[in-house]
């Protein structure tokens, strides 16, 4: 009998080399976890929906079946009409044999193939088929599953091969422990498979998926488990600070006042920074509430204790925002050693992957001897050169960007543990906190600052006429009155693919790419440097191929209001501030995300004046402007938060690079299914807090080891 282990090919041999190239399935275990994606019931499809163009998979009875002699080719043709019972559908082979004697009239069979026209009849040509009679092979089911395609195999022979698998299968091993399955009542997992794989009826199906979903769910609970308790069981040194240190000096300086959330989640990262046990904490909260001053604070309190800070983020533009900011704040807190700092002073040094060689080594020698307190920097932090002399704290903002490998590698460069610090300004749904963030507590910033002023936005569609003129008569009538404004374009250049930094260019799942050319940065500040309404004003263009000297000294003149009108790609996405800037037009908005749209508009807004940002769209699919309407209709990120989610493929909600099939999740959906994580959150915390290194459960480890393994393989394609 076969094991999930069990090599593929002496069980199905004629069609395990198609399994292995086109779905790398090898073993037993792989073809079993080759799930159906719906099922068919045994009773005739409804022809009459079939489209043109589509890939029709559906059940119907041979209703004619003829044969004539081809006129311009050797040969006879066979000519067969299957129905519904209300519909008919033409299928033609060129090559009557060997199909004539099978396709008789009255035979029920599965009929899949592209849906074409001839002479004004829907038809399919050359279909693939398989009869029911002898799919049933005497054991007769209701449903039947339809897999994905492989390679040149038919659903059917996966269908068949899969059944194969389960007459010749022992019974299969379960990572579940018996006593949470009792408590759950939920199958086995020998039982969830044939379940999956071979249904009698719906409530099977039913049954199996919710035990292989709460199986996902308590697996990856169990990971975040350990990974929690070994935290826990770290050592680390205290990083208090001092009463009379450089935070102090800082927050005497500041010229407004925390707000209540920033004070609370400060205290709670300053008394976590004090104990021996390294603090892992998520920081999340709207655009603009105030998550940078809480992070400097707390690197202060690391310097205060004699270490050094580390700040991680994922763009030079948000690097080099993050340094002058934190240089401003500082003044000459930020120049120690030098003439002129202050008395508690120390230095915030920049390190990229696109500084000259001289100005690396001097950042490298800072970080090494510990004359930089703080550290900002891309992944070039992450390189093997980079010596911290005692690294105390880390920083990673926009986590998203990130994967917990990505963190691990700066947390090794401590010689204890540094405390580790997780920002995000996209608002994480409580399902996804425990999901994706579950080996992090978590903090939550919502009041934005004193400030702040309201965000009007509008969708404009750009093929209605005067719209576009009106478009950037509003953007003239802002600068005119000393504002600065922001035009954000999906792709470089004409010719290119949409910019790197534009994360979401791709539209949602379940939406066409747009056939339009896409705006780029180049075509829109050639057509604004001949729109009337703007003439005269000064327009610059930003994106992430400029040499980093340019993009810093163009960032640099908008931020001075030297640059009326700034055309960028969304490097400007998160961490850039320029308090003057006031309005904002999206390009293409139809090709962005919820949550990145609103971190655009965060842009905004910043220094009391009321902000106005037009989202442009030349789209007409309902999904996209019902998308654009809820961007325009609130500022409440949570809210748009679980929009974008609900959207996306869970792949991508994990943030993993979703690569590897052990790292999907097929059954579990984040957002759907919060009483199932609940459930094994408290199952798996209980049994990992009872035996932490899983040794009285071998299968569990098993799968928690595979599941490490594929994410540390996703970031190694990442890398």
């Amino acid at each position: 009998m076969a094991t999930e282990s069990s090599p593929l090919r002496p069980i199905i041999a004629t069609a395990a080399e198609q399994f292995a190239k086109h779905r790398d399935i090898r073993t037993v275990g792989d073809l079993l976890a080759f799930w159906p994606r719906r099922y068919r019931s045994r009773e005739n499809d409804d022809l009459g929906t079939a489209t043109p163009g589509e890939f029709l998979v559906g059940v119907a009875v041979v209703k004619r079946a003829s044969t004539r002699r081809m006129q311009k080719r050797k040969g006879t043709m066979l000519e067969v009409v299957i129905t519904d019972g209300r519909h008919e559908l033409d299928i033609t082979f060129f090559r009557a044999y060997p199909h004539a004697h099978v396709l008789v009239p009255g035979a029920r069979g599965i009929f899949a193939g592209t849906v074409g026209t001839y002479r004004g009849r829907k038809q399919l040509t050359h279909p693939g088929y398989t009869m029911l009679d002898d799919f049933d092979a005497g054991d007769r089911k209701d449903l039947v599953p339809i897999y994905r395609p492989v390679g040149s195999l038919h659903t059917w022979t996966v269908t068949e091969s899969v059944r194969l698998v389960l007459v010749a299968l022992d019974d299969v091993p379960d990572a579940l422990p018996e006593d949470v399955r009792r408590r759950r009542g939920l199958v086995g997992r020998t039982e969830a498979l044939r379940g999956v794989h071979g249904p009698d009826t719906h409530d099977e199906v039913r049954a199996a998926q919710q035990r292989l979903r709460y199986e996902e769910a308590f697996v990856l609970q169990a990971t975040l488990a350990q990974r929690r308790r070994a935290a826990a069981g770290d050592s680390t040194r205290a990083r208090p600070g001092r009463e009379d240190g450089i935070l102090a000096a800082f927050d005497a300086r500041l010229p407004f006042d925390l707000t209540a959330g920033q004070r609370e989640v400060g205290e709670t990262v300053a008394a976590e920074m004090s104990r021996e046990t390294p603090m892992h904490r998520l920081l999340q909260g709207e655009v603009g509430s105030g998550k940078t001053v809480v992070a400097l604070r707390a690197m202060l309190q690391a310097v205060d204790s004699g270490g050094q800070a580390a700040l991680l983020a994922p763009t030079e533009v948000l690097v080099g925002q993050h340094h002058r900011t934190m240089t401003r704040m500082l003044g000459d807190l930020a120049e120690g050693g030098m003439l002129g700092g202050a008395e508690h002073a120390t230095r915030v040094v920049l390190l990229t992957g696109s500084q000259s060689t001289a100005e690396r080594r001097k950042a490298l020698l800072d970080v090494a001897s510990g004359d930089a307190g703080i550290v900002v920097g891309t992944h070039a932090l992450l390189q093997e050169t980079v010596d911290f002399r005692d690294l105390g704290l880390v920083v990673v903002d926009e986590q998203h960007r990130f994967g917990v490998e990505q963190r691990d590698a700066l947390r090794s460069k401590g010689e204890t543990p540094p405390h580790v610090l997780v920002m995000t300004a996209t608002p994480i749904p409580r399902t996804v906190a425990m999901t994706v963030f579950g080996d992090l507590e978590t903090s939550t910033l919502r009041e934005l600052p004193a400030g702040r002023a309201p965000i009007t936005t509008h969708v404009v569609p750009e093929d209605r006429p005067g719209w576009m003129e009106r478009t950037w008569a509003r953007v003239a009538e802002e600068v005119r009155t000393g504002r600065q404004a922001y035009v954000v374009c999906p792709r470089i250049g004409e010719d290119d693919a949409p910019d790197d930094g534009v994360a979401a260019a791709d539209p949602p799942e379940g939406e066409e790419a747009a056939p339009r050319p896409l705006k780029s940065t180049t075509g829109v500040s050639a057509a604004l440097a001949e729109e009337p309404s703007l003439a005269g004003l000064t327009v610059e263009v930003l994106h992430g191929r400029l040499p980093a000297e340019d993009k810093d000294a163009v960032m640099a003149r908008f931020q001075r209001g030297e640059t009326d009108v700034l055309v960028s790609t969304t490097v400007v996405e998160v961490g850039v501030d320029v308090p003057n800037a006031s309005v904002m037009v999206v390009m293409d908005a139809d090709r962005f995300g919820v949550s990145q749209l609103h971190q655009l508009r965060g842009r905004i807004g910043r220094g009391g004046f009321p902000g106005l940002c037009l989202l442009v769209t030349g789209s007409d699919a309902e999904p996209a402007l019902e998308r654009l309407t809820a961007v325009a209709g609130t500022t409440d990120g949570f809210e748009l938060a679980r929009l974008d989610l609900s959207q996306r493929r869970e792949g991508d909600i994990l943030g993993a690079a979703q690569h590897g099939r052990t790292t999907q999740l097929e059954f579990l959906h984040i957002l759907e299914h919060e009483d199932v994580i609940d459930a094994a959150r408290e199952d798996a915390f209980a049994l990992v807090e009872a035996d932490p290194d899983l040794s009285a459960h071998p299968l569990l480890a098993e799968a928690v080891r595979a599941r490490v393994d594929a994410e540390q393989a996703a970031y190694l394609e990442r890398g």
